[in-house]
């Protein structure tokens, strides 16, 4: 016979590994459960399990991407 799941491993089993994509020419799409802070190391509330990462530095919302980025034509490396 087996160990009994309680609800907090079942929950574990349901949360994938954090991921960090990098859209070319836009943003950093983060998902999954993963902490932001800024430098000073205070919490960045997220209101969404995925969130966009402002790499082109001229969003109005940062540290979050609001899709600016096509308007001043941001390129990345391929």
């Amino acid at each position: 016979m087996g160990v009994p799941i309680v609800k907090e491993d079942m929950n574990d089993l349901n949360r994938a590994a954090p991921q960090i994509v990098a859209c070319p020419n836009g943003p950093l799409l983060v998902r999954g459960e993963l902490d932001l802070v800024t430098p000073e190391g205070d919490p960045i509330e997220r209101k969404r399990r995925t969130v966009a990462l402002c790499r082109c530095g001229v969003s109005a919302i940062k540290p979050f991407c609001d899709g600016t980025h096509k308007a001043i034509g941001f390129t990345t490396e391929p």
